[in-house]
């Protein structure tokens, strides 16, 4: 039987031990952890336009626009510096100044823009007169209490906000253009809505074979995204829409959720191509929603073009083989840096769909994922 310790003892030993384990290196005790949220690498996305115009300065979108990041400019203000340069280049026929008309020959224009740390949004749709509607489309989320203004209201809006209002936005080849189109489907006679709607995609399909308008830019939009060094999400997409559209058509692009969307917390997701198809499924808050659950972003981008695939049923959207028979292109980004470009068909008039990219390591133009390979020649 061992030896009783008497009570002075035991107080002693008490404190011998308190004593020792005060000295203890930090490593043997418990300690709360402390998750700290490592520096993102900063990365601009956009269509492959924002790797194209430079409006003849020396930088592309994507270059200024990731040369602002880096030098500390909000992620907004440096996307949309970016998308300017693009907007305003008259040689850039799908977006701003010199954009496609419609099908009355006047330049209607729409966008919209998110700021993912101040959980803001705006947009225009249908604006006329004034070459650069991304910044029209910050004013409407700086200045007003709402998400969207359009037609004569958002050229008001623009006017008040001190945005020179020009009477024709037209360059001498967008104007040919219309000029052609619309000679070939003479206006000057309605025809029933299903005759006449054919016969103005098949003069814009005849001109696309012609050479007469380019396939990238018949459906217009540049799509802009990035995420800054501390994780700053933001994005803009930009558009003069459909070529010889029916006046006052609105599509994705200046709609959130479908043109462009964002979560500050998990990625931004953007598009181009043909918005009634991306409306029906609101697809950029689709992909933002799988990156949510722990998608990557080409797979929470293929996951929205198979929605899309399978939603797609009118005979006359589907090619001989039953695939959609229009393209649609997804630009995401996850909050980590991670980035994809992800398209309905890999290559489109014997052209590689592509996806502009800046990082540290400079611009550069990818080859996107596609859904459904190369669009069918036959």
């Amino acid at each position: 039987m061992g030896r009783q310790v008497s009570r002075r003892e035991f107080v002693k030993a008490g404190a011998a031990v308190s004593v020792a384990a005060t000295a203890a290196p930090a490593v043997a005790a418990e300690s709360p952890t402390v998750l700290v949220r490592k520096a993102t690498p900063p990365v601009v996305i956009a269509s492959a336009n924002g790797h194209v115009f430079r409006n003849g300065g020396p930088r592309t979108c994507v270059e200024e626009a990731f040369a602002r990041i880096t030098a500390g400019e909000d992620v907004l203000d440096a996307l949309i510096a970016g998308v300017n340069i693009v907007e305003l280049d008259p040689t850039e026929m799908g977006v701003g100044y010199g954009g496609r008309p419609n099908a009355d020959g006047v330049v209607q224009l729409d966008s919209c823009c998110m700021h993912g740390p101040r959980k803001r949004a705006g947009g225009v749709a249908a604006l006329e007169g004034v070459r650069t509607p991304s910044l029209v489309a910050k004013a409407v989320m700086e200045n007003t209490d709402h998400h969207l203004l359009v037609g004569g209201g958002a050229q008001a809006f623009a006017r008040q906000m001190g945005f020179e209002i020009e009477d024709d936005l037209n360059t001498d080849s967008s104007r040919a253009e219309w000029l052609e189109w619309k000679r070939r489907i003479d206006p000057g006679h309605w025809l029933d809505p299903e005759k006449r709607s054919r016969a103005g995609a098949a003069a814009r399909e005849a001109m696309v074979a012609e050479g007469r308008l380019d396939p990238e830019s018949r459906l217009g939009t540049i799509n802009c995204d990035g995420v800054g060094p501390g994780g700053e999400i933001c994005g803009v997409t930009t558009t003069s829409g459909l070529a010889f559209k029916i006046p006052g058509r609105v599509g994705d692009s200046p709609i959130l959720g479908a043109g462009l969307w964002l979560d500050g917390d998990v990625g931004v997701a953007g598009s181009t191509g043909r918005g009634e198809a991306n409306l029906f499924n609101l697809c950029s808050y689709l992909i933002v929603e799988q990156m949510r659950q722990g998608r990557g972003p080409r797979d929470a981008a293929l996951e929205a073009l198979r929605r899309v695939k399978e939603d797609t049923v009118e005979q006359r959207l589907l090619t001989p083989g039953g695939e959609p028979a229009f393209g649609l292109t997804f630009y995401v980004i996850a909050r980590s840096g991670e980035y994809a470009g992800v398209t309905m068909w890999g290559k489109e008039n014997g052209r590689e769909k592509q996806f502009a990219v800046c990082t540290e390591n400079g611009p550069e133009l990818l080859a996107c994922e596609s859904l459904l390979g190369d669009f069918p020649t036959a």
